[in-house]
């Protein structure tokens, strides 16, 4: 009672003394000190139950020592009872008329006396000491961690490239591996490719009659894979020509050269007509929102707001099987980089995992959002992340659809992210933000945006850069119609 007592007024004075904390202290500053005075109460509380059970052993000591041997003769005519706090008893059976009394009705209360005890200092203990202990020490390493995650960031990151030039809002942002180009898809029906030294536009390409809602490159050959809102999936040449990387020119084979009035250097090459276009009958109703390769690069995978996503062979752009089984418009698709394995994301708050290893493909529900998937992408160990309009990203375990293996809470809407070959998810959000966190759910950074450096608006899509070059490690684009490479900088045990 008294510790209880100390403990209520020890906390009383804590929050007396967090309300005397300056209000202009820094919020974190204020949350350190919070967390520092409740580790303290926690160790002081386990302190004062070591006592306790300290003064229990002596107690029992005591007793023992205690019994004289008139206890012993008093019991000598029957059975010796004796009744801990439990309610549990014991009995000593009356001594047998061969062994001397005293000695036998000594040694046998002295046994029941000493087993009582023990018995009563074990539940003693379980319940006063033991349980508290647990408890206190449980919390102390949860308020531990509480305490860690504000610790300062150990990353380092800041804008290294900026790229301009698109006329509205930018929908997706992707790397070329092997080559240091980037890719955009732009809502001003355009797509571009950009040299990541020059930061300039090598080539536009003007073939979609819609706007341009996902980019993506072929893992070997320069060809690009775009999708558009004009109900179209487009494949188109994207060879640059490296002799003159400063002027950052590509090829002039298939490019429309205006007159030919502008300087070179100020010149950006165009292009309009593509080498393969997805469309026709059995193709998609409506808006294509995104499209992707699989591992073997001879076929795609497009999703549409019909509420369908489609198989296509690239050899002979004809649709080889609908995907159907989501409710509402598709929002994402993503190929596994390996392995013949689609995910698809809907609005209806699941995304799909479809298995075409075998002839008859085999579809698996994930379920676990309350809001809209709004991209969902494989990681490494057999993994897919998933981000969603109710805030949260879930990391998954392929085997296992019915729980997450870890969930992140965030404050804005999550939009096409992207996670390293290290295994670090990339989050763009709709309140301007970037944030970095492993695949165990645990918060690594969270990128700088002043009024100087970082989106102005919505951050629609991030691209990691597996061979960075000029230290750009990360992509970012937004509907502030720019780009940025990020230089990261992460800690060695990431």
């Amino acid at each position: 009672m008294k510790s209880t007592a100390a403990a209520k007024t020890r906390l009383t004075s804590l929050t007396e003394d967090a309300s005397i904390i300056p209000e202009d202290a820094p919020f974190r500053s204020r949350l350190h000190y919070l967390f520092a005075q409740i580790e303290k109460e926690f160790e002081q509380l386990y302190l004062e139950n070591l006592n306790l059970q300290d003064k229990l052993e002596n107690a029992t000591a005591i007793t023992k020592e205690s019994l004289t041997p008139y206890d012993q003769r008093s019991a000598a005519g029957g059975a010796l009872v004796a009744t801990g706090s439990g309610g549990a008893s014991l009995a000593a059976t009356p001594a047998t008329p061969s062994a001397p009394l005293g000695d036998e009705i000594g040694a046998s209360l002295l046994a029941a006396a000493s087993s009582t005890h023990k018995s009563l200092k074990a539940k003693l203990s379980s319940a006063t000491g033991g349980s508290k202990v647990k408890a206190s020490n449980k919390i102390k390493a949860q308020t531990s961690r509480i305490v860690s995650s504000f610790k300062a960031q150990t990353v380092v990151s800041s804008v290294v490239r900026e790229f301009g030039g698109h006329k509205d809002g930018i929908w997706q942002v992707a790397a070329k591996v092997g080559q240091p180009i980037i890719g955009t898809a732009s809502a001003d029906h355009t797509a571009c490719i950009w040299g990541i030294e020059s930061g300039r536009c090598l080539l536009q390409y003007q073939g979609h009659a819609g706007s341009v809602n996902s980019i993506k490159f072929h893992q070997c050959r320069d060809l690009v894979l775009t999708g558009s809102g004009d109900g179209t999936a487009h494949i188109w040449q994207a060879a640059v020509n490296w002799e003159v990387p400063k002027k950052g020119h590509s090829s002039e084979e298939e490019l429309d050269d205006s007159d030919g009035q502008l300087e070179d250097r100020e010149r950006v090459d165009s292009l309009r007509t593509p080498l393969c276009e997805f469309t026709g009958p059995g193709g998609h109703l409506s808006v294509v929102v995104a499209a992707d390769w699989l591992s073997s690069m001879d076929q795609i995978i497009t999703g549409s707001w019909d509420r369908t996503a489609i198989l296509w062979d690239v050899e002979t752009a004809q649709p080889l099987q609908p995907l159907t089984g989501h409710d509402h418009e598709l929002t994402h698709v993503s190929a596994h980089p390996t392995q013949r394995l689609v995910v698809t994301a809907s609005r209806d708050t699941t995304f799909r995992l479809w298995d075409f290893r075998d002839p008859i493909p085999a579809v698996s529900v994930f379920q676990g959002h309350t809001e809209t998937v709004t991209s969902s992408v494989f990681a490494r160990n057999d993994k897919v992340v998933s981000g969603s309009d109710d805030r949260t990203i879930k990391v998954w375990e392929l085997r296992n659809m019915r729980s997450a293996l870890a969930t992140i809470r965030t404050d804005s809407s999550v939009n096409r992210l992207a996670v390293s070959s290290g295994g670090i998810i990339a989050i763009p959000h709709d309140n301007r933000q970037i944030r970095l966190f492993d695949l165990n759910g645990q918060r690594v950074a969270r990128l700088p945006r002043t009024s100087r450096q970082g989106h102005r608006r919505m951050v629609s899509s991030v691209a990691w850069s597996e061979e960075p070059v000029l230290n750009c490690d990360l992509f970012s684009c937004g509907f502030d119609r720019r780009v940025f490479g990020w230089s990261i900088v992460l800690p060695k045990d990431n």
